[in-house]
Formats: C-alpha cells, structure tokens, sequence
C-alpha cells in the first residue's frame, strides 16, 4: 500500500492510497495486503510511517506476547501465560479442545486441558440457574504455576452424526460433551461435592483479532439503526444489540461472541486471563480460595499491582493498531472450471459471491459499515483519529441473533447469559480475514467453540434466525456450494 501523504489532521486520505490489482480496501487506511501468518500481526499503515505510533504499538506488541511468569505477575491460576499464548501471530491459537489427552475404556477419545500451560480456551461454568459456585467464580482456570493447584480440568467428548445434502453429498456435525475433573474444592460452606446435574458448562476459543480497532470505532448510531431495521420476516430475521454496564455506565455491546463488552477487555484479560492484576481489578482472580496460601509458598507477592495502566493502554494500542487483510479478489489469468465452462478464477470467486447473497448471508453478515468522525479512544483516555471516517467491510452488522437449539438437539444454545444476549443469541461474527486463520494459525476451527471444523460445518451449524439461509446454501448445486466457500475465503 502506498501512502502520498496526510491530510493536516493527521488522518491519512484514503483517496492518496494506491490499491494492487487483484485487491480490495476492507478497512480503509487500515487495510494491509499480505497474506502470510502474519497477516492478521501486522500494523497499518497510520502506525508503521508515525515514528510516536509505531513506538507504543511495539511496546503493546511486546506485552501482548512475551510470556509471563510467577515472577512478573503470573497466576496463581491462569488460562495463558499471554495474550500471545491463545492468540497466536493475533489469531486463533489451535484449542485444546482439539488435542486428545485420554481414552475412555471403550474407546472413545477424551480431549482436554492437558498439561501444556495454556489451554486456548475459557471455561465458563454456572449452575443452572445462573448463579455461579462459591469459590470458583465465573470461569474455571485450568492452569496453575508450580505449586499450585487449578481449578479444575477440562475433558470434552466430542459426539458425531452424518447429514446429507439434498444433492447426495454428505457431511458430519460434531458437538462437545464437557466434564470438568479435578475439582480443586467443595463449594459453598458445605462438604458437598458439584453435582453435574446442576452444572452449565460452555467454552470459548479465541477470537481472531482482525479489526479490532474498528469495531471499537464503529458509529453506534448506525450499529442502532442496523437493529431497528433487522427485520426480515420472511427468512425468520431479527436482530438486536446487547447493552452492558461497564464502568458504571450503560453502553453499547461490540465485542465477545455475544457482544457483552463495550471494550477490548485488556484489563479483564490480564486479570482473569493471565492473572495479573491491575488499576481496574486488583484483587487475584483466587482471592479467598486456598491458591492464594499455596502461591505465598511459591514466593508470590500480593502487596503491588502488576501491570500499569499506561502499559495496559499500550496493548490496547496495539490491538487497535493492527491492519485488517486486503480481501483477495483472484487472479485475473488463473483458470478454473466452474459448472463445465472455464473462467477465471477472479470470475469464480466473484460468482461466489452472488451465492453469498443469494443465501441471504448479507443479511447478518454485513458488507459495509462506517466509523464515527473521531475514531476510537483507548483505555486510558488516548484517541485514535486515523479509525475515524473509514469504511469498512466487516460483513457483520455486530448484532445479537438467536442461531437456535434445534440442530442435534443442542444447537448453538450454551444456556449462558451475557448482558442481555441469552443462551442462543449470538453476536454475528466478522467474517473479515476468515479465509487466511488456516494460514495464520495451522487450523479451521470456528464458531464459540471451535465445534466447526471447516466452514462447511460453520455454515450447517446455523439454526434459529440463520436456518434460512443454511438451507438455501444446502439446496445449492455442489459447484454453487463450493463456490460461496471460495468466496469466504477471499475475504
């Protein structure tokens, strides 16, 4: 991407950049073309040609990856020693619950959290009537330093069944069984151990980070309107946005799988996440639990925070800062065949993206929002000009939506409430950078819990207001099929 210059209030024109052929602006000036694995840890332009920019971004860019330990915060108990650690090159680390730790006698493959120090996912559990069990909190922490117990351990069996296209073609949906072991305690003031009738369990992988700043940019005027007007009744649509207090302040939820955030959560990350405390939440997240003895065993100090607001603001930086991948348009000399006719392959995707809408997907999955004049401000109070203006092409209207219960008689219902997103409502993901995870990160598992294993399975998943269109791509010509996937993988 070349830069010709800055208009005077620093905010880059977006008519001075030159697009390679073959390419296509999905974030304004924060677009990037490369597609490599580190397509998704790249900064945009706006950081990389500001000398004061590009300092802060690499000092987040360090805190977000360099590992932590017990010496500089780390723990007692934990889910990652780093952002880094569950999101690999600012992507999807591969979850654990896709490495086999065990086998049940009968065979059966038991896959989990493992000893490896990080797991890549969060372990949310409640009782089922929402409230949480005394001494655990809100999510589980897998992982200890030495010395230390976890809080328990996650096993996940993993159940199958065969579907078929109306065309003959067959697929499988997979969904988790999840059993938490080695519990580190009673609960409550009581002897009795956690009845499993009386558990939810869910479990979030990572998140992509692509297109965080913008997101956080976004006019929520607009995002408000996308609601009013989600109104599609003869395909079963309806969105709504989630509303969360945070900071004591009712606003607008963007981020999580559920849109229960109004921020880049980098404080509760490093808190609940990582274990280190700071200026928004000092306390350890096993304040009052017997891991707060053991750690002072292990030499832990309680008497300081562990990180500060200004380096905390940097990783907030960061993470704003990075680019969004160019989507890839095709080569206009490569040829494919596509329903017995040669074109090329730019053509093919192209035509793939017909099927996108004929499917309806654009529904949900929005092609083009605007950011507010202003941009983003960080954390600490700092703003972000250069996200101000910008369109962008995210293919999400960051809505909640009921994607239903239906499918193998679970569906993508978690029974967990966030904000006011209920069980089977979810936030429409960004499909932006979708087709480089694979790249990125060495594997495709998607949706909340990485039960998807490919994008075929992502798209058969979707039930509730998404059935529609996962029927309307299940009736497609096998060629029509594999063309819209073609499509989502350019972007």
């Amino acid at each position: 991407m070349a830069l010709t210059g800055c208009e005077d209030n620093g905010v880059m024109n977006i008519q001075e950049m030159e697009v390679p052929d073959g390419y296509t602006l999905s974030a304004g000036t924060s677009t990037i073309f490369k597609n490599s694995s580190y397509a998704y840890d790249t900064d945009a332009d706006w950081v990389a040609n500001i000398p004061a920019n590009s300092i802060r971004f690499t000092h987040g860019d360090r805190l977000y990856d360099n590992p932590m330990n017990s010496g500089n915060g780390l723990g007692p108990v934990y889910a990652g020693y780093s952002c880094g650690s569950c999101h690999r090159n600012a992507g999807r680390t591969k979850p654990a619950l896709w490495t086999q730790t065990d086998t049940d006698p009968d065979g059966t493959p038991i896959y989990g959290s493992g000893t490896y120090g990080f797991s890549s996912m969060l372990v949310y559990v409640t009782r089922k009537n929402g409230a949480f069990f005394q001494n655990y909190g809100r999510v589980i922490h897998d992982q200890s330093i030495m010395g230390v117990t976890a809080e328990g351990k996650l096993e996940c069996r993993w159940h199958s069944q065969q579907f078929r296209f109306p065309d003959g073609e067959t697929y499988e949906l997979v969904y988790p069984e999840y059993t938490i072991t080695d519990w580190y305690a009673n609960y409550g003031n009581t002897n009795d151990h956690i009845n499993p009738d009386e558990l939810f369990c869910t479990v979030r992988i990572p998140l992509r980070h692509v297109g965080m700043g913008q997101m956080m940019a976004l006019d929520h005027a607009e995002i408000e309107a996308l609601a009013a007007k989600s109104n599609y009744p003869e395909y079963g649509i309806s969105g709504r946005c989630n509303y969360i207090t945070e900071r004591g302040v009712l606003q607008l939820g963007l981020s999580g799988n559920k849109a229960q955030h109004a921020d880049l959560t980098v404080e509760l990350g490093f808190s609940s996440d990582i274990g280190v405390t700071n200026s928004r939440y000092p306390e350890e997240i096993c304040e009052g639990q017997s891991q707060m003895l053991e750690g002072s065993m292990m030499g832990l100090l309680y008497d300081k925070l562990e990180i500060t607001t200004e380096e905390m603001e940097d990783v907030d930086y960061y993470l704003h800062g990075l680019g969004v991948p160019a989507r890839r348009l095709g080569s206009n000399t490569t040829q494919v065949t596509y329903k017995g006719r040669n074109m090329t392959e730019r053509e093919y995707i192209a035509m793939g993206e017909q099927k996108f809408y004929e499917a309806k997907c654009h529904l949900c999955h929005v092609t083009t929002l605007h950011t507010r004049p202003r941009g983003a401000k960080l954390l600490n109070g700092t703003e972000l000009p250069w996200l101000g203006n910008q369109t962008i092409h995210p293919y999400s209207d960051y809505l909640l939506h009921d994607m239903g219960s239906e499918i193998m008689g679970v569906g993508l219902n978690d029974n967990y409430v966030s904000g006011l997103a209920r069980g089977n409502e979810w936030r429409t993901t960004p499909l932006w950078g979708i087709g480089l995870q694979e790249k990125v990160n060495a594997h495709t598992y998607f949706l909340h819990d990485g039960r998807a294993r490919n994008l075929t399975e992502a798209i058969m998943w979707h039930g509730g207001e998404g059935y529609a269109s996962r029927n309307l791509f299940a009736k497609m010509h096998k060629e029509d099929r594999t063309a819209l996937l073609k499509f989502l993988e350019s972007l």
